[in-house]
Protein backbone atom coordinates (compact mmCIF):
# COMPACT_ATOMS: atom_id res chain seq x y z
CA UNK A 1 0.00 0.00 0.00
CA UNK A 2 1.73 3.22 -0.97
CA UNK A 3 -0.89 4.03 1.56
CA UNK A 4 -2.12 6.83 2.89
CA UNK A 5 -4.22 5.06 4.95
CA UNK A 6 -4.45 6.83 8.82
CA UNK A 7 -6.04 6.23 11.56
CA UNK A 8 -8.65 8.53 12.52
CA UNK A 9 -7.72 7.71 16.22
CA UNK A 10 -6.06 4.79 16.91
CA UNK A 11 -7.73 1.52 16.16
CA UNK A 12 -7.96 -0.40 18.71
CA UNK A 13 -8.39 -3.60 17.25
CA UNK A 14 -7.13 -7.43 18.38
CA UNK A 15 -3.67 -8.02 16.97
CA UNK A 16 -5.12 -11.21 14.97
CA UNK A 17 -8.81 -10.27 13.58
CA UNK A 18 -9.83 -13.46 11.90
CA UNK A 19 -12.38 -12.02 10.17
CA UNK A 20 -13.36 -9.29 7.89
CA UNK A 21 -17.28 -8.65 7.53
CA UNK A 22 -18.53 -5.89 4.78
CA UNK A 23 -21.82 -5.99 3.23
CA UNK A 24 -22.32 -6.76 -0.24
CA UNK A 25 -23.04 -3.46 -1.59
CA UNK A 26 -19.72 -1.68 -0.28
CA UNK A 27 -17.93 -5.43 -1.59
CA UNK A 28 -19.15 -4.66 -5.30
CA UNK A 29 -18.39 -0.66 -5.02
CA UNK A 30 -14.85 -2.17 -4.44
CA UNK A 31 -15.10 -4.53 -7.28
CA UNK A 32 -16.48 -2.38 -9.85
CA UNK A 33 -14.10 0.39 -9.02
CA UNK A 34 -11.46 -2.01 -9.71
CA UNK A 35 -12.82 -2.66 -12.91
CA UNK A 36 -13.33 1.01 -13.31
CA UNK A 37 -9.35 1.55 -12.89
CA UNK A 38 -8.62 -1.29 -14.98
CA UNK A 39 -5.62 -1.30 -16.14
CA UNK A 40 -4.67 0.70 -13.10
CA UNK A 41 -4.66 0.15 -9.41
CA UNK A 42 -7.85 1.54 -7.68
CA UNK A 43 -7.78 2.54 -4.40
CA UNK A 44 -9.62 4.12 -0.78
CA UNK A 45 -9.81 3.53 2.18
CA UNK A 46 -12.41 1.40 4.56
CA UNK A 47 -14.26 2.65 7.68
CA UNK A 48 -15.56 0.75 10.57
CA UNK A 49 -14.79 -0.55 13.72
CA UNK A 50 -13.55 -3.77 16.04
CA UNK A 51 -15.79 -5.92 17.04
CA UNK A 52 -15.89 -7.84 20.52
CA UNK A 53 -15.38 -11.63 19.04
CA UNK A 54 -12.00 -9.29 17.70
CA UNK A 55 -13.51 -9.18 13.93
CA UNK A 56 -13.77 -6.20 11.99
CA UNK A 57 -16.80 -4.41 10.36
CA UNK A 58 -17.02 -2.39 7.71
CA UNK A 59 -19.50 0.14 7.57
CA UNK A 60 -18.22 2.40 4.65
CA UNK A 61 -15.80 2.30 1.84
CA UNK A 62 -14.52 5.77 0.54
CA UNK A 63 -13.32 5.67 -2.64
CA UNK A 64 -10.00 7.54 -3.61
CA UNK A 65 -8.19 8.70 -6.92
CA UNK A 66 -5.11 6.69 -7.21
CA UNK A 67 -2.18 9.83 -6.50
CA UNK A 68 1.20 7.59 -6.60
CA UNK A 69 3.61 9.73 -9.15
CA UNK A 70 4.88 6.85 -11.33
CA UNK A 71 3.06 3.65 -12.64
CA UNK A 72 -0.14 2.94 -10.87
CA UNK A 73 -0.29 0.04 -12.59
CA UNK A 74 1.75 -1.65 -9.93
CA UNK A 75 0.94 0.64 -7.26
CA UNK A 76 -1.22 3.27 -5.35
CA UNK A 77 -1.52 6.39 -3.17
CA UNK A 78 -4.57 7.18 -1.46
CA UNK A 79 -5.48 11.16 -1.75
CA UNK A 80 -3.82 12.76 1.48
CA UNK A 81 -7.05 15.06 1.27
CA UNK A 82 -9.89 12.48 1.13
CA UNK A 83 -7.62 10.86 3.92
CA UNK A 84 -7.68 13.32 5.85
CA UNK A 85 -11.03 14.78 5.67
CA UNK A 86 -12.08 11.48 6.53
CA UNK A 87 -10.16 11.78 9.52
CA UNK A 88 -11.54 15.10 10.77
CA UNK A 89 -15.32 14.02 10.00
CA UNK A 90 -14.57 10.70 12.19
CA UNK A 91 -13.11 12.64 14.65
CA UNK A 92 -13.62 10.69 18.16
CA UNK A 93 -16.90 8.82 16.78
CA UNK A 94 -17.60 5.20 17.72
CA UNK A 95 -15.76 4.42 13.80
CA UNK A 96 -12.62 4.91 12.25
CA UNK A 97 -10.71 4.63 9.19
CA UNK A 98 -9.80 0.51 9.76
CA UNK A 99 -7.58 0.19 6.26
CA UNK A 100 -7.49 0.05 2.91
CA UNK A 101 -8.65 -1.55 -0.43
CA UNK A 102 -6.88 -1.45 -3.83
CA UNK A 103 -6.93 -3.75 -7.12
CA UNK A 104 -3.91 -5.72 -8.57
CA UNK A 105 -4.27 -5.58 -12.36
CA UNK A 106 -3.54 -8.60 -14.20
CA UNK A 107 -1.90 -9.99 -10.70
CA UNK A 108 -3.35 -11.93 -7.78
CA UNK A 109 -5.06 -10.39 -4.77
CA UNK A 110 -1.90 -10.86 -2.46
CA UNK A 111 0.41 -8.71 -1.47
CA UNK A 112 3.06 -7.45 -3.18
CA UNK A 113 6.37 -6.50 -2.51
CA UNK A 114 5.71 -2.89 -2.86
CA UNK A 115 2.66 -3.64 -0.53
CA UNK A 116 4.92 -4.59 2.01
CA UNK A 117 6.98 -1.67 2.06
CA UNK A 118 3.80 0.63 2.38
CA UNK A 119 2.64 -0.93 5.69
CA UNK A 120 2.59 2.59 7.16
CA UNK A 121 -0.61 1.37 9.71
CA UNK A 122 0.46 -1.94 11.01
CA UNK A 123 -3.28 -2.43 12.83
CA UNK A 124 -5.21 -1.84 9.63
CA UNK A 125 -6.47 -4.52 7.51
CA UNK A 126 -6.73 -4.87 3.65
CA UNK A 127 -8.27 -5.83 0.84
CA UNK A 128 -7.14 -6.66 -2.65
CA UNK A 129 -9.23 -7.12 -5.83
CA UNK A 130 -7.34 -9.62 -8.68
CA UNK A 131 -8.38 -7.72 -12.29
CA UNK A 132 -7.50 -9.53 -15.47
CA UNK A 133 -8.39 -8.07 -19.08
CA UNK A 134 -11.20 -5.71 -16.58
CA UNK A 135 -13.05 -8.24 -14.84
CA UNK A 136 -12.81 -8.34 -10.76
CA UNK A 137 -11.68 -11.95 -9.92
CA UNK A 138 -10.31 -12.96 -6.19
CA UNK A 139 -10.80 -10.64 -3.69
CA UNK A 140 -9.26 -11.61 -0.49
CA UNK A 141 -8.40 -10.06 2.76
CA UNK A 142 -5.00 -9.35 5.02
CA UNK A 143 -3.72 -8.10 8.22
CA UNK A 144 -0.27 -7.32 9.29
CA UNK A 145 1.49 -9.62 11.48
CA UNK A 146 4.50 -7.02 13.04
CA UNK A 147 6.06 -9.84 14.92
CA UNK A 148 6.57 -11.81 11.27
CA UNK A 149 6.77 -8.55 9.33
CA UNK A 150 4.58 -10.38 6.75
CA UNK A 151 0.52 -10.52 5.83
CA UNK A 152 -1.65 -13.17 6.86
CA UNK A 153 -4.60 -13.63 5.10
CA UNK A 154 -7.91 -13.31 6.45
CA UNK A 155 -11.94 -14.52 6.15
CA UNK A 156 -13.90 -11.43 3.82
CA UNK A 157 -17.34 -12.58 4.71
CA UNK A 158 -19.57 -10.21 2.71
CA UNK A 159 -23.12 -10.15 4.36
CA UNK A 160 -26.25 -7.45 4.56
CA UNK A 161 -25.01 -6.02 7.87
CA UNK A 162 -24.24 -2.00 8.10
Amino acid sequence: MSSGAASSAPFNRTPDPSVIRIPQPLLTSITEAAEAAYPLECCGLLVGRGEAAGDVRVTRVEPSPNRFEGDQRKNFLVDPKIQFDLMRELDDGPENIIGNFHSHPDHPARPSDHDLQSVFYPEHVWIIVAVDDGRAGEVAAYSFDEKSEHFREISLTADGDP
